[in-house]
C-alpha cells in the first residue's frame, strides 16, 4: 500500500504540474493576439535579480510611475503577458510603468509573490529615488489582489504608501466566499470556480485564507490611499471587489466602485478587439490623471 501511495501521489503531482503548464502556456498564448506599437519603448532591468520591465510612452511624464503588477491567478502570468496591456497604461495615464515578473507558485507559494512586489516598490524610492507620491500601484485579477496586499504591508511595516491604487477585477478573497461565485456562475465565460480554487491552494500552501497579505478583503483597510476598482457584472468575482469597496468606504478610505454592465473579468485586456475595454483604459487613465496632475 506504501507503493500504490507513492504512486497516487507522484501522479497527483504531475496532474498538477500539467494544469499548471497549461494556464501559462494559455496565457502567453492569449497576449500573442495583440502588438504593442513602435513608439513604445520597453527596457529590461534587474531588481535584486527579478526581471522587470519599463513600459515608456511618448507621453509619459518622467516622474510619475505606474508599478504594474500581472494578473494570472499567482500561477501564471509574465512580463511578456501584460506588455500589450501596459503599453496602453503608459500611454494613457501618461505615466513610466513597471511590469514586474514576480514568483509564481506553486513553485514559490505565498509569500513570496508579495516580497517581490514590495521589493519593488522600496526599489523604485530607495534606488531610483522616487517619491512614493509620485507612484501610484496598479494590477488585474491576482495581481489586483496582490495590488491591494502590498498596500497593507507596506502600512504594517510604517513604509510611506503610494499616491493611489486602482484595479481591475482584483482577486481580494481566496476563500472564495462571495455570492457571485455562484449567482454568476453560467454567465462568466472566462473564469471558473474550480479555477479559482486550485489556483488559491497552490498559491496559499500551508496559509489560511484569510490571511489579509493573501486576501485582502480580511484586513484593516483605515490608511489606504485613494483606490480605483473596476469591474464586470458577468464575472464570478464581481463581489470580490463590491465587498471589499464596502469594507473600505466604511474605514474611510477614498475608494471609486465602478461596475461595468456585461462587462467580463479584467475587460480592459481585450481592448485591442472591443472598445468597451479601451473605455475602461482611460476611465482608469482618467484617474491615475486626476491623482498625478490636479489643476
Amino acid at each position: 500500500m506504501q507503493f500504490v501511495i507513492k504512486i497516487l501521489k507522484e501522479r497527483k503531482q504531475q496532474a498538477i504540474q500539467q494544469r499548471v503548464k497549461q494556464a501559462r502556456d494559455g496565457l502567453e498564448e492569449l497576449s500573442k493576439l495583440a502588438k504593442i506599437p513602435k513608439d513604445i519603448k520597453v527596457e529590461l532591468v534587474k531588481i535584486n535579480e527579478m526581471e522587470a520591465e519599463w513600459i515608456v510612452a511618448p507621453e509619459s511624464v518622467e516622474n510619475k510611475i505606474t508599478l504594474y503588477l500581472h494578473g494570472g491567478g499567482y500561477i501564471s502570468g509574465s512580463l511578456n503577458s501584460h506588455r500589450e496591456l501596459a503599453a496602453r497604461l503608459a500611454r494613457f495615464t501618461k505615466t513610466k510603468v513597471l511590469t514586474i515578473d514576480y514568483r509564481l507558485a506553486p513553485e514559490h507559494p505565498f509569500p513570496e509573490g508579495l516580497e517581490d512586489a514590495t521589493s519593488a516598490y522600496q526599489w523604485l524610492i530607495e534606488i531610483k529615488k522616487f517619491k512614493a507620491n509620485e507612484i501610484i500601484i496598479g494590477g488585474d485579477s491576482a495581481g489586483g489582489g496582490l495590488t491591494l496586499a502590498l498596500l497593507l504591508n507596506l502600512k504594517e511595516q510604517h513604509l510611506d504608501l503610494p499616491a493611489a491604487a486602482f484595479c481591475f477585477s482584483p482577486w481580494t478573497d481566496l476563500g472564495n466566499t462571495g455570492d457571485s461565485i455562484r449567482t454568476n456562475l453560467k454567465i462568466d465565460p472566462f473564469i471558473s470556480p474550480d479555477e479559482l480554487m486550485f489556483d488559491a491552494r497552490l498559491y496559499l500552501g500551508d496559509e489560511d485564507y484569510t490571511n489579509p497579505l493573501a486576501s485582502p478583503l480580511y484586513g484593516n483597510l483605515e490608511g489606504l490611499p485613494p483606490l480605483y476598482l473596476q469591474v464586470g457584472t458577468r464575472e464570478i468575482l464581481l463581489d470580490d471587489s463590491v465587498r471589499f469597496a464596502e469594507k473600505a468606504k466604511k474605514a474611510g478610505v477614498k475608494v471609486i466602485l465602478d461596475v461595468w454592465e456585461d462587462m467580463i473579468h479584467v475587460f480592459p485586456a481585450f481592448a485591442a478587439f472591443a472598445p468597451e475595454g479601451q473605455e475602461g483604459i482611460e476611465k482608469i487613465a482618467e484617474f491615475v490623471r486626476g491623482i498625478f496632475f490636479k489643476s
